[in-house]
């Protein structure tokens, strides 16, 4: 037990059901941690897929407290933590920490460790009041920063971020973004500030009312004729899915030029199809995403800082949260969920 009291935390007891409300001791820092206060937590369709047990870890604690898109304030530091973090805002994104040693470490690649731990899947997460982070892993966030606007960022953002990036986009270049939901809302407004053509796919028009506005070039509501509406107006260089579906695949051949790249974002489980011959004909660049680095972090927070993205975020109270998870499976929600743990 702590001396430090309890917190409240909504724990999965076993896949597939409902989290429950718990009351735990509040954890001690250990050498490398701080404990962080939580202020707010963005709800990630992954918790949809970890809570049904769709997906799953084989180091996952019992009673796993999910949530990896906190925002929080340092309230203690163990040993061998940099005392300048002590009350600082910092975020917890979806890397709890990676092994640090292996080729894609080194090489910069760390979000695709194959050792990497997770918060809220691998390790207890931020639906809680308070968690433990190590620091080496936490993201500095001003102070001036809205945690509500914040914290979707650490795994949102981040993977639109990443996604964009992996898609090499620049001037001049075009992009179809296949789902407008919370990330592709992000991909949008970053794929425009990279200065690439955004066409918008998504099955929701008020979704592509949203994408409109985070300023897309052209809005699709996806069908079977997608894929050729972008190939007759000339085609696109990248394609990012966002789209937790295999539907858009036909789309997403069909919309791509030769010798450009695809990039998968969405937990899609099912197999797709593709045909060597069209690789060696097209030489299109078929890859996957997964969140993003830690200084990848901190270029899009600075990015934010500078000019805050568009977002529609509803708050929500902690113990509401497996509301906001079956809207999100349900597909009720437009933009993206987060959990307030301020007073008030």
């Amino acid at each position: 037990m702590t001396g430090r009291g309890t917190m409240r935390a909504m724990v999965l007891r076993a896949p597939g059901r409902p989290l429950e409300m718990a009351e735990l001791p509040i954890p001690e820092p250990g050498p490398g941690q701080v404990l962080v206060r939580l202020l707010a937590c963005g709800v990630c369709h992954s918790d949809v897929h970890i809570r049904g047990g769709s997906v799953a870890s084989g180091a996952m604690p019992p009673g796993l407290i999910l949530g990896h898109e906190g925002v929080g304030r340092v309230v203690a530091c163990g040993d061998g933590v940099d005392p300048a973090l002590q009350d600082r805002m910092v975020g917890m994104p979806w890397i709890h920490d990676t092994c640090g040693s292996c080729r894609e470490c080194l090489g910069g690649h760390e979000s695709f460790c194959q050792l990497q731990r997770a918060n809220g899947f691998s390790v207890h997460g931020a639906y809680a009041e308070y968690m433990l982070a190590e620091a080496a892993f936490v993201a500095r966030v001003p102070d001036d920063l809205d945690p509500i606007a914040v914290a979707p960022l650490m795994c949102a953002g981040l993977t639109a971020f990443g996604g964009v990036r992996r898609a090499r986009l620049s001037p001049g270049s075009r992009v179809a973004i296949f789902g407008c939901g919370g990330l592709g809302l992000y991909a949008v407004q970053i794929a425009r500030r990279a200065g690439a053509e955004v066409f918008a796919v998504d099955v929701g028009a008020a979704k592509l009312e949203q994408a409109s506005r985070c300023g897309a070039d052209h809005v699709l509501i996806a069908g079977a004729g997608t894929g050729e509406e972008i190939r007759a107006a000339g085609g696109v260089d990248a394609v990012i899915n966002f789209a937790p579906t295999p539907a858009t695949w036909p789309a997403m051949l069909a919309a791509v030029r030769a010798l450009g790249r695809i990039v998968a974002a969405a937990l899609v489980s099912e197999p797709v199809p593709v045909s060597q011959d069209w690789l060696t004909l097209t030489g299109v660049e078929i890859t996957g995403t997964s969140v993003g680095t830690r200084l990848e972090l901190q270029d899009l927070l600075r990015m934010h800082a500078r000019d805050p993205f568009l977002s529609d975020l509803t708050p929500v109270r902690l113990e509401e949260v497996n509301a906001a998870l079956d809207a999100l499976e349900a597909g009720r929600v437009n933009g993206r969920q987060v959990i307030d743990f301020r007073p008030g």
